[in-house]
């Protein structure tokens, strides 16, 4: 008979709150601004601003959504809106860079980026978080 374990639910539904990045096969350049990242199974290129670079390295597996909109905000000297966060995430998310995302709250379910800087409001505009992509030729396209 199988035993129910209120302290390994308790730690699943925990992890399960908690965005991980991915960093297997990827190769990482930090920079003053912003990050690079090439991404060795998909042979594409991202650049992620200050503000996606740094959600993306605080998704360690134990910094929940909240926790690092607390930090991104004590790191720029602001107040930051958790959705913020979620908006990096999904953007991380679209581009194969993490490994586990946590699902979003429903207020947050469904926007895509335009409804939520207008909930953000025009002040929040210059930290939307970034990931621009290319995709990265292979030597044999290059040689061409």
């Amino acid at each position: 008979m199988r035993q129910f374990s209120l302290e390994a639910n308790v730690k699943d539904k925990d992890r399960q709150r908690k965005p991980l990045a991915r960093k297997d096969g990827l190769v990482i350049q930090e920079l003053p601004d912003e990050v690079l990242v090439y991404d060795l199974d998909s042979d594409r290129a991202h650049c992620l601003n200050q503000t996606a670079a740094f959600v993306w390295q605080h998704c360690d597996g134990r910094n929940s959504t909240k926790q690092i909109a607390r930090k991104l905000g004590q790191q720029f000297d602001c107040s930051v809106d958790e959705k913020i966060v979620w908006l990096a995430l999904d953007r991380l998310a679209r581009n194969h860079l993490l490994e586990r995302l946590p699902v979003p709250p429903q207020e947050i379910q469904g926007m895509n980026r335009r409804a939520m800087v207008r909930a953000l409001g025009l002040a929040a505009v210059v930290s939307v978080p970034m990931v621009t992509s290319i995709v990265a030729p292979t030597p044999a396209q290059a040689a061409s």
